[in-house]
């Protein structure tokens, strides 16, 4: 569905990402592990239109969108779900969800099916509806950031660091939402700095080291991997 060759991305002199290949097939969940500054979150931003592409392609579902507008690439079909949330912190948790079907405001009925699916999916959303999302707690934004991810109905879902600084308890009912969304059929892109819950989750996984593609596999084959154990699950 996706796919990635000889990609090159820089900020200035500094090159993030060295003549990267990476494909992600459709209905599974592609993970990327690494180190800080590794290229990573450069990945994901340079796929959704976020970063200076400066040599190599992205092809989405056959066609090229190396260096289209961002938007048009969340039109096509890719949402990126930014580290850190990102939410609009004075808007409400309905309003925010709205923001996220910007796309879709023309078919109100459709939206309307679309806040009730997600106030399903995370019941505490449903309660706090009418909260100004920079008064959630760190979950609950991060259920707000991945619900108002989905109101695009995306065919790629990528996903930056959807850990970062929760609880461990949290993590774990993060990563169960991710599987059942693999389960319902979605594609995701998955960068997660927690490497032994990225491979746990994935069917296939890449490590990034540099800027540059060093071990690709299953995620069981990494996992098992002693130089993965060494570097990123201590072990």
């Amino acid at each position: 569905m996706l796919s990635v060759r000889g990609l090159a991305v820089e900020y200035g002199h500094v090159q993030a990402l060295r003549g990267v290949d990476l494909d992600v097939r459709a209905g599974e969940i592609t993970a990327i592990i690494g180190s800080n500054g590794a290229g990573k979150t450069s990945m994901l931003m340079a796929i959704s239109g976020l970063a200076p592409v400066t040599a190599g392609e992205v092809r989405f579902d056959g066609q090229p969108i190396t260096r289209r507008p961002a938007h048009e690439i969340t039109k096509l079909g890719i949402t990126q779900i930014l580290e850190g949330r990102q939410l609009f912190a004075d808007q409400t948790v309905e309003d925010n969800l709205l923001l996220g079907a910007y796309t879709r405001l023309g078919d109100r009925r459709r939206v309307r099916e679309l806040i009730g699916r997600e106030l399903d999916r995370f019941p505490i959303l449903r309660q706090r509806r009418r909260q100004l999302a920079g008064t959630l707690s760190g979950g609950e934004q991060q259920m707000l950031a991945i619900s108002r991810g989905l109101m695009s109905e995306p065919k790629v879902l990528l996903m930056d660091e959807p850990s970062m600084g929760l609880a461990p308890l949290l993590v774990q009912q993060i990563a169960r939402t991710i599987r059942t969304l693999r389960e319902e059929g979605a594609t995701i892109l998955l960068v997660e700095q927690m490497a032994s819950v990225a491979l746990r989750l994935a069917d296939r996984a890449y490590v990034f080291e540099n800027g540059r593609v060093s071990l690709t596999g299953t995620g069981r084959e990494l996992a098992d991997n002693p130089d993965v154990k060494r570097a990123y699950l201590g072990g």
